[in-house]
């Protein structure tokens, strides 16, 4: 109720609808600029002017003033109920004052009130339409008569001339009406699969929001586990640098306290010398040849020689070497520290090392030759002979890894630079062996990988393609794995590393590495160590 009498207050009070830019006169009543433009008008020459809501007198034409805080207010409700229309044709026959108009005659191309509606002519040829500003829209552009008849040849309306002469002779026509109902039942037909596709998106847009969801919390639980990371490094850091600062204080300490010691007993040696030297100089100066042999004092350089071994021996066991501090000391704890502090925010951090990923030799095709540590496949031209078993792939020259995940995080890398034909991703192990395409990785809906032929790489899966950019160069390939988290995630391990492409699924068995070739070789990187060698065709079992 409260919002119906707002909007009436919002009415022109000439046309009944709502204001259209309003404007008001020095009395105070608001009206649309076209209402109260079409009523001075027809005041013109009368005399004088006069407000069609107070009946105050102007003697001159008012000025209009646009009321601007009324058409902010009119253009806030127009924009909250786009669906309530606003009428703006108006009666051409009432002159003396604007009235809205409820009919439009495309005959007589007017547009009539009420009252003018009840005196017009109800031949046929005078057909009546809700107020259009339109008209010639109605009208045949060539004829100039009314557009009554649909072509469905051409897929246009046309008038009674167009059906009988023209481009449109001869053709079948309908009604507008009965063609129109037609399009109607048409178009009724397609909204339930209009509908079910608008389903279907609006669940996509769903489970979208619910990824960027995810995707966002992820990234500030990460975020939050990197700072605190970083926070415990600092920390960390800071206290083995005290630590170690500490150290090489005390070394340093340690080591003054005995220089000084020694400096201040070599000081002592050698005031004594010093007060030797000046008594033996006085005793080589002396001419009496008794009194220099009656001398009590005497001295052996011996005894010097051997004083002077003591202080070099403690003098080298300070500054063995010449390292003043054990940098030995020192370097190992930095080392074994340092090496704490990683180990330990590796584990709070989930950073695991790559899977020891072998191929298992009963999978692969008998165009491929394994190594003997099962890491390195190469593509022969020579067909080996090998026994048939059930998991061995008979079209596709692929093989299967040993190890098969079922849950966790997993990666492993290939180096991929000496084959220009190559496929690297995972499987199930329910994917067929047999059959030239059902069999090949990313031919059905069970297998993921990189396709590379020579220099194009594409994301393959369910027979669906992703073209990768062309100007990509892939050394070695690393595809990482995440379970739970039903995200499969390939990356060209270059500086930076880049990241390739990421599937998204909801796994529903144990998934396989598996490979395809068709020139070259691949050399599986990581867990244990390669050793290179090639088996045989007569060691193949």
């Amino acid at each position: 109720m409260a919002a119906t009498g707002v909007r009436a207050e919002l009415e022109c009070p000439i046309c009944g609808s709502i204001f259209t830019d309003p404007v008001n006169l020095t009395c105070g009543h608001n009206f649309c600029n076209v209402c109260i433009d079409c009523v001075l008008d027809t005041q013109e020459g009368s005399g004088g002017y006069s407000c069609p809501e107070c009946r105050a007198e102007f003697q001159d034409r008012p000025a209009l003033q646009r009321n601007i805080t009324l058409r902010n207010i009119v253009d806030a409700l127009k924009s909250s109920q786009p669906d309530q229309s606003v009428s703006v044709n108006f009666c051409t026959y009432c002159i003396d004052f604007p009235v809205s108009a409820v009919k439009s005659c495309l005959m007589c191309e007017s547009h009539m009130c009420d009252d003018h509606l009840k005196v017009h002519s109800r031949s046929p040829e005078h057909v009546l339409t809700e107020p259009t500003t339109s008209m010639e829209k109605r009208k045949c552009s060539i004829h100039k008569k009314i557009l009554e008849y649909y072509c469905p040849a051409d897929a246009a309306c046309i008038c009674v001339s167009c059906s009988l002469a023209g481009d449109h002779q001869g053709h079948k026509v309908e009604m507008l009406d009965e063609a129109s109902e037609k399009k109607k039942q048409r178009l009724s037909k397609l909204l339930p699969s209009l509908i079910t596709k608008r389903e279907e998106t609006e669940k996509k847009v769903q489970n979208l929001e619910k990824q960027w969801k995810i995707v966002q919390e992820k990234a500030v639980d990460t975020t939050g586990t990197v700072i605190t990371l970083f926070r415990d490094l600092r920390r960390q850091l800071e206290d083995l640098e005290k630590r170690v600062l500490s150290e090489i204080s005390r070394q340093e300490e340690q080591l003054s306290l005995s220089l000084s010691d020694m400096i201040q007993q070599l000081e002592i040696k050698k005031d004594e010398l010093s007060r030797k030297m000046g008594h033996i100089e006085e005793l080589c100066n002396m001419t009496d040849p008794l009194t220099v042999l009656q001398e009590s004092h005497t001295w052996d350089l011996c005894d010097t020689e051997d004083g002077d071994d003591e202080d070099r021996e403690r003098l080298e066991e300070l500054l063995h070497d010449g390292r003043y501090l054990n940098m030995a000391s020192i370097s190992h704890t930095l080392y074994t520290e340092l090496s704490n502090i990683i180990s330990t925010e590796y584990i709070c951090f989930n950073i695991q090392e790559a899977a020891d990923i072998v191929l298992d030799r009963d999978t692969a095709h008998s165009n491929l030759l394994l190594s003997k540590d099962m890491k390195i496949v190469l593509w022969s031209d020579i067909k080996q002979n090998v026994p048939e078993k059930p998991k061995r792939f008979q079209n596709r020259a692929q093989v299967l890894s040993s190890q098969r995940f079922s849950s966790g995080r997993h990666y492993w890398d290939v180096i991929v630079s000496k084959s220009d034909h190559w496929i690297v991703g995972m499987c199930y192990p329910s994917m067929v062996r047999a059959g030239w395409d059902q069999s090949r990785i990313g031919k059905n809906s069970k297998s993921w990988g990189l396709l590379r032929h020579e220099t194009q790489h594409v994301m393959v899966h369910n027979n669906k393609e992703i073209q990768l950019p062309s100007n990509i160069t892939i050394n070695t390939l690393r595809v990482y794995l995440d379970y739970e988290a039903g995200q499969l995630s390939f990356y060209n391990l270059c500086k930076p590393i880049q990241h390739l492409h990421t599937f998204t699924i909801s796994f529903t068995e144990p998934l396989h590495a598996v490979i395809w070739l068709l020139d070259g070789g691949l050399k599986i990187s990581g867990g244990r160590k390669s050793i290179g060698e090639i088996v045989p065709p007569k060691e193949i079992p």
